[in-house]
């Protein structure tokens, strides 16, 4: 049949490398070959309908990488109560420009003991209140019927204590001990202990947690009730390669693998981007090439670009498909509070230098805290030292400062080394939320041009840009969570808040917060979605100001393509002393002619100017 000459023609391409990097790491023919086996079985299950997607991707491999490409971020639960409910919603959705739904986890947790959906219990079952897995299939469909790609995340780096596998494991089962990491005594953790940093040191404190039952350790680097996954059992691997071809089945577009630099640990390492990690996400890469190539690789790598760039892979052995721009939304923010724009641009040059086939996605907020893992040694050549700055950013940020816009509070504040990360949504760090409190209209006139402005250079750089849901409608912090006692002790929540549908309702009210920006977003969003020269592909680079609060920006392809991209951090006017004299350029929101010389841009205000032919 020809499905299985495809198959065979994807398996044969691959074969060698996957066979040798799986036996080089589990020296196990029979594993490798059960792998093969539930390969084709999946292979054999996809639907037609997958199949053909599948087979339209391989034809424009780069699909993903237009310009045309808008995500967004959302809870299934707080956007519309259910999968049902998410896929009433497609309407509005569409009407927001979004091609690429991230659905934040939805499969089985335990209540209470879920860490927001990152401690599965059940790989294969959706949670319950959301709706069943028949009701994601549905959801995926009709949104492949909209050209809608259906984002889902792939925890892979560890279960949730009331997984199966757990459950044996602590019911004594050895072979399921064996899918974790367990230690009769304290004597091998303790050594673990000496190298592995902390990721939660005053929630929680430790990368083990002692078994009372069993009288054992295990390794829990996140929280407690989420048990590290030993990838170095074949077992292992095999069983959770099953997992994601299954979701993949389900008409998952895009995997976001979760955590990924922690998936191998290694006694004597810190337990972070070990060269294991990079070959079991090859040979997931591989993996899904063969069975489902449709299908895309998200990778959670919390470093600064060049650190990621490793898990991109090469262009002859890929990895992940798509990255984070975690630390280029860190230094957005520290911009917004600094007016100065050093940072960012050293920032914006670093992502420059790496190869254009590197894919970010790129965002002003998300479900998660803003950490400051900044570029410090460059900060403290500017006299901005570590921690008086990391202070100033949470009180700027929480609003415990005069000159301070925003609103928000603190999370995993350490009282001892005086660190914390910051929680808040957009609108309300740029002034939406205090300006609307004190009745300031001038205030508000303020926040939505930054707002605005913030959205301008996302939608500017290169990769693709995806919203958190909510920030079309500017909604703001939802200080509720502080009234549930499930979510109260996580900060989070605040900008986890239920979506406000009466604010969309407001979209077509004149002079609304939410007409102003949303509109301005819708029509940055259309402007960006018939412009080839934002595509990810294209390459960019800096441009010099001459001003430290306006980043300037340029994107050329070709002979005659040409943007530049110009903002303005400060919140009084400022000239950008750029000067391209190649032309007139275009204002693509205005329409209006210029030179690209003495650029003047009002506070909080931005250009994207496109050089004229002729």
């Amino acid at each position: 049949m020809k499905r299985d000459k495809i198959y065979k023609g994807r398996l044969d391409k691959h074969m060698d490398e996957l066979k040798w990097l799986y036996m080089e790491l589990y020296n196990s023919q029979d594993m490798f070959d059960g792998l093969l086996e539930g390969m084709e079985g999946f292979y054999v299950e996809r639907t037609e309908r997958l199949r053909t997607l599948d087979a339209s991707r391989e034809e424009e491999p780069c699909w993903y990488r237009k310009s045309s490409m808008l995500g967004m971020m959302m809870y299934a639960d707080h956007f519309a109560g259910s999968l049902k409910g998410v896929e009433g919603k497609l309407d509005y959705i569409e009407q927001c420009h979004v091609n690429y739904l991230h659905l934040m986890p939805l499969l089985d947790t335990p209540r209470g003991r879920s860490d927001g959906g990152y401690a599965v219990s059940d790989f294969r079952k959706v949670r319950e209140d959301l709706g069943t897995m028949e009701d994601l299939e549905q959801l995926a469909r009709d949104c492949h019927d909209r050209g809608i790609s259906l984002c889902l995340d792939f925890v892979m780096n560890h279960t949730s204590e009331e997984h199966e596998w757990a459950r044996r494991a602590r019911a004594g089962e050895k072979e399921y001990q064996d899918r974790y990491f367990f230690f009769d005594s304290w004597t091998v953790p303790s050594m673990f202990e000496e190298t592995v940093p902390q990721v939660f040191p005053t929630t929680a404190p430790g990368n083990f947690t002692y078994l009372p039952e069993t009288g054992q350790h295990v390794m829990t680097t996140f929280y407690p009730y989420q048990w590290d996954l030993n990838y170095r059992n074949p077992v292992v691997f095999n069983e959770m390669m099953f997992n994601f071809l299954y979701l993949a089945n389900r008409g998952v577009d895009v995997l976001r693998i979760d955590a990924v630099p922690y998936i191998w640990k290694e006694l004597g390492t810190d337990c972070r981007n070990l060269p294991r990690v990079h070959t079991i996400v090859r040979m997931m890469r591989m993996i899904g090439e063969i069975v489902c190539p449709g299908i895309l690789l998200l990778g959670e790598v919390v470093m600064e670009p060049e650190k990621v760039a490793p898990y991109f892979g090469t262009v002859e052995k890929p990895e992940c498909h798509m990255l984070y721009n975690v630390t280029t939304m860190a230094a957005i923010w520290n911009t917004a509070a600094t007016k100065d724009v050093r940072l960012l641009k050293s920032q914006m040059e670093t992502v420059s230098s790496l190869p254009s086939t590197c894919t970010f996605l790129n965002y002003l907020r998300c479900h998660d805290d803003i950490g400051w893992g900044l570029d410090y040694p460059l900060l403290e050549k500017w006299g901005m030292r570590q921690v008086p700055h990391k202070k100033f950013l949470n009180d700027f940020f929480t609003g415990r400062i005069p000159e301070s816009f925003s609103r928000g509070v603190l999370y995993n504040d350490d009282p001892v080394t005086g660190d914390a990360r910051f929680c808040g949504t957009t609108a309300s760090m740029c002034g939406v939320e205090k300006a609307g409190f004190c009745h300031d209209r001038q205030a508000m006139e303020e926040a939505v041009r930054l707002d605005t402005m913030l959205h301008a250079f996302m939608l500017f750089q290169s990769g693709i840009p995806v919203l958190y849901s909510g920030d079309e409608v500017a909604q703001v912090n939802d200080y509720t969570y502080k009234d549930n006692p499930e979510k109260a002790p996580d900060s989070r929540y605040i900008h986890r808040g239920d979506f406000q549908w009466e604010l969309a309702e407001r979209i077509n009210e004149p002079e609304t917060v939410q007409n102003r920006i949303f509109h301005n977003l819708e029509q940055l969003e259309a402007i960006r979605a018939g412009e080839p020269l934002l595509d990810a592909g294209c390459p960019f680079r800096t441009l010099e100001t001459w001003d430290n609060s306006v980043l300037g920006m340029v994107r050329q392809g070709g002979r005659d393509g040409k943007l530049i991209g110009l903002f303005n951090f400060s919140g009084e006017r400022r000239i950008a002393w750029i000067d391209e004299r190649d032309g007139m350029y275009g204002d693509m929101v205005t329409g209006d002619l210029m030179e690209a010389s003495g650029v003047s841009l009002p506070g909080y205000g931005f250009l994207w100017m496109k050089r004229q032919c002729g």
